[in-house]
C-alpha cells in the first residue's frame, strides 16, 4: 500500500545516484513543549536511504578506441545488488564511488541476483572525457514514494506513519539508513477496481523537509518530526486502545486532493486483537465521496487514522485487492509499541 519508485540522479556518464541531505534542525530555541497527541491524516514524500547498491542500467564509455561497457561485457544485468568489490563491502552509491578511486586494476564484485551470490570480475576503463575510470554501471541508492502520515506525538517529536513496512519485489522488510519526510500534495487518484488496486499521485516538495526517518519497521515508518513543525491545524486526539474498538461506525482521516486531510467515515466489520500479521481490524468504506473519487482504499492512503468515539485506534495498511471498499487497518497499540 505504500507507493514507492525508485529514483536516480546522473552522477556522471557512467554512474548515476541519488544524494540527499538529511540535515534537519530539530530544537528551536523558541518552542515550548507540547504533550499532544495528533491526527495525521495528511500526505508525506517518503525518501528511504537503502542499504544495497543496486543496477539500474548499464551504459557505454567513451574511450580512444570507441564506446565500451565494461559491465555488459562482464555480465553484469539491471537488478543486480552489488554487495562488496575486492572484499569492501557496499553499501551506499558513495561507497562505490569512493572504492572505483582505489588503485585496482581489476575489481572483483560479488553480487546478488535472484537470491543467489555471483562473483564477477570486471576491469575498469578510463572515460576519455574526464581521464577517470569507469565501469559503465547506472546504480541507486535509495526508494521514495506517497504515504500518510497516522500520527505525531509532540511530547516527543515522534511521528508514526504506514502502518506496514516498506518491502521488496520478494516481499522482505527494506534495511534502510534513515531518509526524509518532505511536503506532498496530492493532484490525482487513479481509481481502484476489482482486481486492480488504484494509487494516489503526488508531487513532492523539496523545499518542505519537515521530519527525519529513521526506522523502517513491520508495522511501519517512525521518525523525528522537527520541533517546530506546525500543529495548529491538526487534530488533538486522545490514544485508544484494540480493546476499547468495536464492530460498528468509525472514521479514517486521508487525503484524496491538495494537502490537507479531510474526514471519512467507515465501518469497522472485525476485530482481531492477536492478529499476528497486524491486521487487527477489517474495514469498510461508506463514504460516498471516496467510492466516487477512488472506489476505496487505494495505494498512498496507508497511515490514515482510524478514529473511533473520539479515539485513534488504528492505521489503514492494505486494501482487498478483489473489493477495493474494504482493507485492514492495524492497531494503534502495535503501531506505537513497535
Amino acid at each position: 500500500m505504500f507507493l514507492f519508485k525508485r529514483i536516480f540522479k546522473i552522477f556522471s556518464a557512467a554512474l548515476c545516484l541519488l544524494v540527499l541531505c538529511c540535515g534537519l534542525s530539530l530544537t528551536t530555541a523558541y518552542a515550548q513543549p507540547d504533550d499532544g497527541l495528533y491526527l495525521g491524516g495528511f500526505p508525506a514524500g517518503f525518501v528511504l536511504n537503502t542499504q544495497n547498491v543496486e543496477v539500474v542500467g548499464l551504459c557505454e564509455i567513451f574511450t580512444e578506441n570507441g564506446a565500451v561497457c565494461p559491465a555488459r561485457e562482464s555480465g553484469i544485468k539491471s537488478g543486480d545488488i552489488i554487495k562488496s568489490i575486492n572484499g569492501i563491502e557496499i553499501t551506499s552509491s558513495g561507497q562505490l564511488t569512493q572504492t572505483l578511486k582505489e588503485d585496482f586494476s581489476t575489481y572483483n564484485m560479488t553480487i546478488m541476483r535472484g537470491g543467489e551470490t555471483q562473483e564477477i570480475k570486471l576491469n575498469p576503463i578510463i572515460d576519455k572525457s574526464s581521464g577517470t575510470k569507469k565501469l559503465g554501471l547506472l546504480v541507486k541508492d535509495s526508494i521514495n514514494g506517497i504515504g500518510t502520515i497516522t500520527y505525531i506525538d509532540k511530547s516527543n517529536n515522534k511521528f508514526g506513519s504506514l502502518g506496514h513496512p516498506v518491502t521488496d519485489e520478494s516481499g522482505a522488510l527494506v534495511p534502510i539508513n534513515g531518509g526524509c519526510l518532505y511536503g506532498c500534495s496530492i493532484y490525482d487518484v487513479k481509481r481502484g477496481l476489482r482486481g486492480n488496486p488504484g494509487e494516489l499521485k503526488g508531487i513532492f516538495d523539496n523545499s518542505k523537509m519537515f521530519g527525519v526517518i529513521s526506522t523502517n519497521t513491520k508495522c511501519g515508518i517512525f521518525g523525528d518530526i522537527s520541533n517546530d513543525f506546525d500543529t495548529s491545524n491538526l487534530i488533538k486526539v486522545n490514544k485508544g486502545t484494540v480493546g476499547e474498538a468495536c464492530m460498528g461506525k468509525a472514521y479514517i482521516y486521508s487525503t484524496l486532493s491538495g494537502e490537507v486531510g479531510e474526514k471519512y467515515e467507515i465501518s469497522i466489520v472485525k476485530v482481531d486483537e492477536h492478529n499476528k500479521d497486524n491486521r487487527n481490524y477489517v474495514i469498510k468504506i461508506n463514504d460516498k465521496r471516496i467510492l466516487d473519487k477512488s472506489g476505496g482504499i487505494v495505494q498512498g492512503m496507508s497511515g490514515s487514522p482510524i478514529v473511533q468515539n473520539g479515539k485513534l485506534i488504528g492505521a489503514v495498511t492494505h486494501v482487498f485487492v478483489n473489493d477495493p471498499t474494504r482493507g485492514y487497518g492495524i492497531s494503534i497499540d502495535n503501531m506505537m509499541s513497535s
